[in-house]
């Protein structure tokens, strides 16, 4: 008999559990997102997995992988999302101001970059206030530590991310998944993210054992072209869960504001001893990041990247918002229209 993974196995808790009713706890069935396709999920339970269909009220749009739900074990219909406890979520390439959700219920993002020309400082730093904004714990996985000297690496991440933890591996070695169990266990949900061609795909297979399709690594810029296309809940060989996503060739923010102070945390407690509260940190009088700068302790191009960072979160979080207020005035809208030819056709 086929065994199926039991809901602690899952990630299942008490925050989950005290969302439930108790005639939700009777008569729904948890489940979590495992897959999401374009007019269904697949979701893992503790009876096994499920091909659920949604109710008009709810997209695949609106849903991640690694999202928890109560669902209609007879009919096979979502019933409702259960609230995350962390999120990733970019504001959707091209011109359209909507969000676009990566994953959720992540425990640990592990972010890779590796010791050739991918190391890029200000990528890093976007994406650690990407995870920091998510609520997520960052680890940062330097790979290709077989091909050049991880060191004067290592040294640069400790200047921008003094309080996340990094590990230079080679992704090919036999002890990598033992370097990365300390994040792993049952219950626990990870992710890598990062450009292609850095090893995600092979990191991947290590924790789970399966085998990943990844296209060849080009001589002219070391990158790769990455087959991933589709995001999966996989379970990782001795507990836990990944979330297999692709690589993302932009990446832009949107209300991580908080999550942005946190990857620039050295400036963001500076800026707090600065004499006026809404100091720009140019040439105003008693700038604590002025100073510091001028002490040689804080790089100027770090003060520039956090300041262009804010920027854009602003300009993409109003964005965001005003759009999802349009589309709440469109649905108040709808509503009301509808209602008002009910009432015509009832006679009302």
């Amino acid at each position: 008999m086929t065994s199926h993974p039991t809901l602690a196995d899952l990630g299942w808790n008490n925050r989950l559990l005290g969302q439930l009713s108790i005639p939700e706890l009777e008569n729904r069935l948890p489940a979590r997102v495992a897959e999401v396709h374009r007019d269904r999920l697949v979701a893992l339970s503790a009876k096994g997995p499920l091909t659920l269909t949604l109710p008009p009220d709810l997209s695949t749009g609106a849903v991640a992988v690694g999202d928890w739900l109560i669902c209609d074990e007879d009919r096979l219909v979502v019933d409702r999302l259960l609230d995350r406890s962390t999120r990733l979520s970019r504001r959707a390439a091209g011109e359209a101001a909507r969000e676009q959700l990566i994953a959720a219920n992540v425990d640990t993002a592990f972010l890779t970059t590796s010791c050739n020309a991918d190391f890029n400082v200000a990528r890093i730093e976007r994406y650690l206030a990407l995870i920091h904004g998510g609520g997520i714990e960052p680890v940062i996985v330097l790979t290709k530590a077989d091909l050049d000297d991880p060191a004067p690496y290592l040294d640069r991440l400790r200047t921008i991310a003094r309080d996340v933890a990094a590990l230079a591996v080679d992704a090919l070695g036999p002890d990598v998944a033992d370097r990365l169990a300390p994040w792993c266990g049952r219950g626990r949900t990870l992710c890598f993210l990062g450009s292609s061609g850095v090893g995600k795909s092979t990191l991947s297979a290590a924790l789970t054992g399966r085998a990943l399709a990844t296209a060849a690594i080009r001589e002219d810029d070391a990158k790769g072209r990455h087959t991933t296309t589709a995001r999966l809940l996989m379970p990782v060989v001795g507990g836990g869960w990944l979330i297999d996503t692709p690589g993302m060739r932009e990446l832009r923010l949107a209300d991580v504001a908080e999550g942005i102070d946190a990857a620039f945390s050295d400036l963001a407690e500076t800026a707090r001893l600065c004499r006026f509260s809404d100091c720009r940190h140019e040439s105003e009088p008693g700038c604590a990041i002025r100073a510091r700068i001028d002490a040689g302790e804080i790089d100027p191009d770090r003060l520039r990247r956090w300041q262009k960072l804010q920027r854009e979160d602003s300009w993409n979080s109003a964005t965001v918002a005003e759009l999802r207020a349009r589309s709440r005035q469109f649905g108040r809208m709808t509503r009301d229209v509808s209602k008002h030819k009910r009432n015509r056709w009832e006679g009302t």
